[in-house]
């Protein structure tokens, strides 16, 4: 099935202890790309994290956020480092001193606990397991909303491809028609030139005129290319239908079908065909416009 790059989720874990909230937004991007938000002190359950994203995405730029409330006093602790806290007074006492400050400088206590890595909050080692296992199921849920948002679009997405395709597929068909038209119109062309040249006083060689117009119908048959774009257009459908869709094969596929477009353009050598070329570009890029937002 079809999935956009795009799309939003939420999550929510709560238990008797703590409550877990986790945000899983999505846009395209050639690559898989995930970045993960954490409050520092749950770092520890970021490869957990990161392993259940990776299931559930393949493609995309991912970003992943939590918020974590807990509800008892035995969720964390807080430490302080003795050592550090010294160091900063002893380091402010010296830099008044070199100040000259008058009488002697005493920070407060509570100056000193709001310096950096004086005071952190860490959850009790003992939690991390339980704690781990609870923003993942968070992530888990906001995954399977952002999977069902990334389907409906992804469906959309489908539709108008296929439309599009079909479309491309029409043109062809009037491209195809209009080859043999070509031809005679190249040799009447090349009859009434000829008869203006020689002002109608000589006979035309209608043999010169049958090996001149075989020589332009081999020159600007298109035959091949129309084949193998109706086939391009035949394997576009065909993935987007599969089971395991991927982008990647369709990036690929999107080139394919746009370099037989120019050539079919180069080819033809006619103004109503690459008039009609230039509508079949347009719609191909389109298609590889929305293409790029497949997984």
């Amino acid at each position: 099935m079809i999935k956009s790059m795009t799309g939003f989720g939420r999550g929510e874990y709560r238990d008797e202890k703590r409550g877990v909230v986790c945000e899983v937004k999505s846009v395209n991007h050639r690559y898989f790309d995930v970045n993960i938000k954490m409050p520092r002190r749950y770092n520890f359950a970021e490869d957990a994290v990161r392993r259940t994203v990776k299931n559930s995405i393949r493609r995309g730029k991912v970003e992943v956020s939590f918020s974590v409330e807990s509800f008892t006093d035995d969720d964390v602790q807080v430490e302080f480092n003795q050592a550090l806290a010294k160091r900063y007074q002893e380091g402010l006492v010296q830099l008044a001193e070199s100040l000259s400050f008058e009488g002697t400088a005493q920070a407060g206590v509570e100056y000193i606990a709001s310096l950096p890595d004086v005071m952190t909050v860490v959850p009790r080692i003992g939690d991390e397991e339980a704690l781990t296992a609870a923003m993942v199921k968070a992530a888990e849920e906001a995954l399977e909303a952002h999977a069902r948002m990334r389907e409906i679009e992804g469906q959309k997405l489908a539709e108008d491809l296929i439309a599009r395709g079909d479309a491309v597929l029409e043109m062809v068909d009037v491209i195809e028609a209009r080859g043999p038209e070509m031809a005679k119109e190249y040799v009447e062309r090349m009859r009434q030139r000829i008869h203006e040249l020689l002002d109608g006083q000589t006979e035309i060689p209608e043999e010169r005129i049958a090996l001149e117009a075989a020589m332009f119908a081999d020159k600007s048959n298109i035959t091949e290319e129309i084949v193998r774009l109706r086939s391009h257009v035949s394997q576009l459908g065909q993935i987007l239908r599969s089971e395991n869709p991927e982008g990647k094969k369709l990036d690929f596929l999107i080139q394919e079908m746009n370099r037989e477009a120019n050539t079919i353009g180069s080819k033809a050598n006619d103004l109503a065909i690459t008039s009609k070329m230039l509508d079949i570009k347009n719609e191909v890029e389109k298609i590889r416009e929305q293409v790029q937002n497949i997984e």
